[in-house]
Parts: structure tokens; C-alpha cells; sequence
């Protein structure tokens, strides 16, 4: 193969990938009807994308809000979790997913990922699982389903609260069910990187009335159904979207199937290109998740078949050929917030007494999360909006990069 880019050789590609967000005309035609209509506060546009979101992914309720940061926490307060309650999360996710269950007063409980899908795994949970648990958050990495049947199957035996982040699935489908009604509820982000997003904004979904109106309420100043306007039940917050964001949505939510299986087409080709690549390892999908949304593409570098070459140099490889990458998620309970002890508001409740004990999280580890943090390789949701050829760029320029390492050893 010719010398790699990295090294002054000619890229395998010039080509910019298709850029985000995607704007059409019928995104700018909604917008502008709300916005010439003077209503941009909380109303009808905003209910309408809650019951088609909703549809779309086979749930009855859905709840906006302001971002899928505080959907997380409304989902946990609304499922009654709070101070001193245990809540199992996995490392390998943003950190809204446990910075949410600090957030309502309770205690994130590290799990570890399944190494093959990168995903919270049943077994590790149920060990995890103590007197104290009150909830699980399985988080759908990169839009692939986790195990719902497991995860749905544990929860109810140990009788825990079941939330899904669905930060990452809009449009993914477990056994013919969108993700985030599948549990008690789930969340979505609208987050300007995410595969629909309104610059920010998020919404709860559930088919349990019940958490639907307590989750409305706390975002919507503690009003409930029927009650006046100036009469407040709950500790709620004003966490309302409007209607200008949910216009833009609801443009997007047109095409979302459309770029859903775009994407996973995608996807299924460059993994025939990849499956054999030596030198990296795909995730493994389930044959119940019967439709995938992809947030991003991943993959495993598996360092010890890549001698005197560190993952961050073959992402530098990579990029220099023109293929965007890049490492993703350090483990959660390695943050300097996890990190910290001490006494006082400011620490509570990473070291406040709950079990007797303050929380020690520099103790935690999680062998796979910590060997995928290392490993992990990801190429972002725009990618697959491509078309063919370009998938075969991408593995063009793995197989260059492999074929050429030797280049690296010296760089």
C-alpha cells in the first residue's frame, strides 16, 4: 500500500461526509409558521410531536422536556426514586446517566458492560443488586438495544424501577418495540450532535399513565391535570420545550425512518467490509433488535495484534486518510467527580453516610468498560448517511492503516 497520510502519503479520501444537522424545507416551514405566529411558549406544536414521537415509538405517553440531562431525573423521580436509594448504572455512557441519580439525592452503583455490544450487563447487575437498589438504567449505546427481555425479567423479580436511556435509540426497535417504553419509561436527548435534535431538548416516554402525569407535573412547576394554574403539588420545575423547538422536531421526525434505515443499511454493509479486517473486532447485535438506529459506529482496536501501536495513534491514522473517528467514553467512576471525597453539601451524596459508610468510587473498577475506554474506536452517526462507496473508503483506509502499521511505530 502507498505511505500512510499520516506520513506525508496521499489520504484515501478528500470528500467531506455529510454534514449535520440536516436541514429541509419542511423544518424551515414549520419554524417559520410558529415563529410569524407569535406562540412560541408550550402549546400545540409541542403536544403534537409528544403524541407523534410517542407513535413512533410505540409508547402512549410522552413527556417533553428541556434536555435528556433532567428527562433522566424527572424519569427518576416520577419511578419515586430518592435520597439514599441505590440506582445501577453502567461506566460506559455520558455522564447524565449517573449524575441524574446524584441529581434526585440517590446513589449510582457501577455495573460492568458485556465487551461484544458495549452495553450494561444483566449478569454483572444482579450482583450488584443489594437491599438498598431501588432502580436500574441500562443505557442503548450507539441506538443497540441492550437485553430488555434480561433487564425486564431481573427488574421485576427483584421489583426495581426499569429506566432506559435512550439517548442514543430513536428508532430503535426490541423485538418490534421502540426502545423507551419498553421498561417503566425512557429517555431521549435532542442534543445538537444527536440523530434528531432541536439544538437541545428531550422527552420521557412510558405507557404507564401514572409516571406520565408525575413526570409532567415536575416539569411543568408541580401542576397536575385538572388543577389550576396557580396551584402547585409537587416539587416540580419549569422544564417545558417550545413550540419553536418542537416545530424544528417535528420537520425532523419526517425523515428520521427514512435516515434510521439509511444509516443501518449503511452500517450492515461496512460491517461485510470489516468482519474479516484483522486487527479490530465489531460489537454483536442481537437477533431481537429487529431495527437499529446508530448514534455511532463502533469497534474494538485490538491492541495486542497492533504491536508498538496505541489506539489514539490509529485513530490519528485513520483521521489523516479522512475518516472521522474518535475514542468516545472514559469510564464514568474516573471522573474527577467520582474521585473527590469529603464532608459538607458540596460532596453529598458521593460521601454522605447513606450505608454507614462514605461512597468509595476510586475502589470501582470495571474491566471491560476500563478495556473498551482503551479500545474503543467510533465513527459518528453522519458517516452513515453516505452513500456505498464511501463505506468501502472507510474500510480501505482500516485495511491501509493495518497493512502500513509498521509506518506508526516510529511516529
Amino acid at each position: 500500500m502507498s505511505k500512510l497520510a499520516i506520513s506525508g502519503g496521499m489520504p484515501v479520501r478528500q470528500e467531506a461526509f455529510p454534514s449535520w444537522p440536516v436541514i429541509g424545507v419542511t423544518d424551515r416551514e414549520k419554524l417559520l409558521e410558529v415563529f410569524e405566529s407569535g406562540k412560541w411558549w408550550y402549546g400545540e406544536r409541542v403536544r403534537e410531536f409528544e403524541e407523534r414521537y410517542a407513535a413512533f415509538h410505540d409508547a402512549k405517553y410522552g413527556v417533553t422536556c428541556a434536555n435528556g440531562t433532567v428527562a433522566l431525573e424527572v424519569a427518576l423521580l416520577a419511578c419515586g426514586i430518592g435520597a439514599g436509594d441505590e440506582v445501577i448504572v453502567p461506566p460506559y455512557t455520558f455522564m447524565a446517566t449517573a449524575s441524574a441519580v446524584l441529581k434526585v439525592n440517590a446513589i449510582p452503583v457501577f455495573a460492568d458492560i458485556e465487551l461484544d455490544t458495549c452495553n450494561l450487563d444483566p449478569k454483572d447487575v444482579e450482583r450488584k443488586i443489594t437491599d438498598k437498589t431501588k432502580a436500574v438504567i441500562p443505557v442503548h449505546i450507539a441506538g443497540l438495544p441492550v437485553d430488555m427481555d434480561a433487564f425486564r425479567a431481573l427488574t421485576q423479580k427483584h421489583k426495581l424501577a426499569l429506566i432506559e436511556d435512550a439517548c442514543h435509540s430513536w428508532g430503535s426497535k426490541w423485538k418490534g418495540k421502540g426502545t423507551g417504553a419498553i421498561g417503566d419509561c425512557g429517555v431521549f436527548s435532542f442534543q445538537m450532535s444527536k440523530n434528531i435534535t432541536s439544538g437541545e431538548g428531550g422527552i420521557l416516554l412510558t405507557d404507564n399513565e401514572e409516571i406520565a402525569d408525575t413526570a409532567r407535573s415536575y416539569t411543568n412547576c408541580g401542576r397536575i391535570k385538572g388543577g389550576a394554574w396557580y396551584e402547585h403539588h409537587l416539587m416540580g420545575s419549569n422544564l417545558r420545550m417550545t413550540e419553536l423547538q418542537a416545530a424544528i422536531l417535528s420537520g425532523q421526525l419526517e425523515r428520521l425512518e427514512e435516515q434510521t434505515l439509511k444509516r443501518e443499511e449503511n452500517a450492515a454493509y461496512l460491517g461485510e467490509q470489516l468482519k474479516d479486517m484483522p486487527g479490530i473486532s465489531l460489537m454483536r447485535r442481537d437477533a431481537r433488535v429487529t431495527r437499529r438506529s446508530y448514534h455511532m459506529y463502533i469497534f474494538r482496536f485490538l491492541s495486542e495484534e497492533w504491536p508498538g501501536v496505541s489506539r489514539d495513534k490509529f485513530l490519528e491514522a485513520l483521521r489523516a486518510e479522512g475518516i472521522p473517528c474518535s475514542a468516545g467514553y472514559s469510564p464514568l467512576y474516573k471522573n474527577p467527580l467520582f474521585q473527590q471525597s469529603g464532608e459538607g453539601p458540596r460532596y453529598c451524596p458521593i460521601s454522605c453516610p447513606y450505608h454507614g459508610q462514605g461512597m468509595d468510587y476510586t475502589q470501582v473498577v470495571c474491566p471491560n468498560a476500563e478495556l473498551i475506554s482503551r479500545e474503543g474506536c467510533w465513527i459518528p452517526h453522519t458517516v452513515l448517511l453516505a452513500e456505498e462507496q464511501d463505506m468501502k473508503d472507510i474500510a480501505c483506509a482500516i485495511r491501509k492503516v493495518w497493512e502500513s502499521r509498521g509506518e506508526l511505530t516510529g511516529i
